[in-house]
């Protein structure tokens, strides 16, 4: 820093005004720490801007007197992207109070949004509007759509509308000097040169900053119909796929795999929730159709699941009868990843194998798990569709927590190995931020990384935004 601090907060407080300048720990502490108490850091202060104008002000102050910026949306991310370091040096710029949606247009089906609008927000406006916003995760009561956009989140739909950057026409981002690319555009074909939103999506806040986006809207599902169904093995629940989307091709929303263990999980922790079935099976499909037409598509859910149980794919199968029971069966889904804290410690991958792969994946990485921590607890659940599992292993039952969790690391080596064998990725919707900054070397190709290096350096040369994120040193 080239200023002192109380020269830096006045500076700050006379761009976004006093009240929006945060310095006490206690007003600063859940900008500070990651969701999963991974992370604990400091700060300067937190800024609070309330437009596009302050930002680019904060920016441009900030690169002047090289301040690190550490940008935060509803500080949800899983890998400490969002979280500032211990120095105590960089301020957190909390984008929250861009929160306003722009545009409704529902003839080119986009709307324009401020970054800081809640996801959750962004889905109900659709819904209102008769139209649809496909992306869905755990956190959309919370998370906002920059930071979505900056991670390039995932979530239960990609199967059927891609990762988070596949949802977007248009962005406005702020650089690091603070300047302003604005390209909100609704074009869907726009050939006239390097498409530079596609830089700053997935990139966590390090090439520039998101503050507005024009997101693809989609037609409103007519008829929805949502099926909870035991297979034998993930084998079969390939195979289920492949038949499910042989039969009913675009309509095919969503395709999720759960095991046992996560299931029994969430009966245990969480009031209200019942089991699908009366008998308990290995594992779980959670299988969504949804179409434009208003008839016929519980015929063909109910044909399609006939013809798998004769292929003997399918064990049991139930589907959703009311809102209330699509409701409880996506419930058992949408809990797995919080009720896991409850069961101990818990060592997360995110990793993404091609999808034809998932099954052969699962079968190498268990025993590999075993004979690395005997006892060790396997979770992984997730979106199958895609080829994106949530391989999480939970701490044996009665070992100490910390001891388990000391071994983060090496478990880690067996996993990403065994992902990378069948040319796979350790990161498939979370990002990098600090947890996985220092593994890119070993998955990335030198090139690629030394290009990523050359745009770091040409978009922040100060590098001043979110200091040691994504880049290994």
């Amino acid at each position: 820093m080239s200023a002192d601090k109380a020269t830096i907060l006045a500076q700050l407080s006379s761009l976004v005004g006093e009240n929006h300048v945060l310095t006490a720990q206690d007003a600063m502490e859940s900008y500070l720490v990651e969701r999963r108490d991974l992370w604990h850091g400091k700060a300067l202060c937190v800024v609070r801007p309330a437009n596009t104008a302050e930002v680019s002000a904060v920016l441009k102050f900030c690169n002047d007197n090289r301040i690190g910026v550490v940008p935060q949306g509803g500080n949800t991310g899983l890998v400490g992207g969002q979280t500032p370091d211990t120095s105590g040096n960089e301020i957190v710029l909390s984008l929250t109070r861009l929160n306003t949606i722009r545009e409704i247009d529902t003839t080119t089906n986009t709307m324009t949004v401020d970054a800081g609008v809640i996801l959750q927000t962004v889905q109900q406006t659709a819904d209102e509007n008769d139209r649809l916003f496909p992306l869905s995760l755990a956190s959309e009561g919370t998370c906002t759509i920059g930071g979505n956009l900056a991670s390039n989140a995932g979530g239960t739909a990609v199967l059927a509308y891609g990762n988070a950057r596949e949802l977007v026409n248009g962005l406005e981002v702020v650089l690091a000097d603070g300047r302003v690319l604005s390209n909100l555009s609704k074009l869907k074909k726009d050939n006239t040169g390097y498409d530079l939103k596609h830089l700053f999506m997935g990139s966590e806040g390090t090439l520039g900053v998101i503050t507005a986006a024009v997101l693809k809207m989609y037609p409103k599902p007519r008829s929805v119909q949502t099926a909870f169904i035991a297979v034998p093995s993930p084998h079969e629940a390939l195979a289920l796929l492949l038949l499910a989307q042989s039969r009913a091709g675009n309509d095919v929303k969503a395709f999720e795999i759960m095991p046992r263990i996560g299931i029994d999980f969430v009966m245990t922790h969480v009031p209200g929730m019942r089991d699908p079935f009366a008998d308990k099976y290995e594992w779980y499909i959670l299988l969504e159709l949804a179409s434009q037409s208003d008839q016929g598509l519980e015929e063909r859910a109910l044909a399609l699941l006939e013809e798998a149980m004769e292929q003997e794919l399918v064990l049991d199968a139930v589907l959703a009868t009311s809102q209330a029971q699509r409701t409880a069966f996506w419930g058992l889904r949408e809990n797995l990843s919080d009720v896991q804290k409850r069961e101990g410690g818990s060592i997360k991958h995110d990793i993404s194998v091609p999808v034809a792969k998932v099954p052969a994946f699962l079968d190498e990485a268990g025993p590999a798990v075993e004979k690395t921590i005997p006892g060790a607890r396997l979770v992984p659940f997730g979106h199958l569709g895609d080829g994106n599992i949530h391989y999480n292993v939970q701490q044996p039952v009665g070992m100490d927590k910390e001891a388990y969790l000391a071994r983060w690391e090496e478990l880690n080596e067996v996993v990403h190995a065994i992902a990378m064998r069948y040319d796979g990725s350790i990161s498939a919707e979370h990002g990098i931020g600090v947890l996985k900054r220092d593994l890119l070397p070993g998955v990335k190709d030198p090139v690629t990384l030394d290009v990523m290096r050359m745009m770091k350096h040409t978009l922040d040369p100060n590098g001043i935004l979110n200091p040691g994120k994504v880049l290994p040193a």
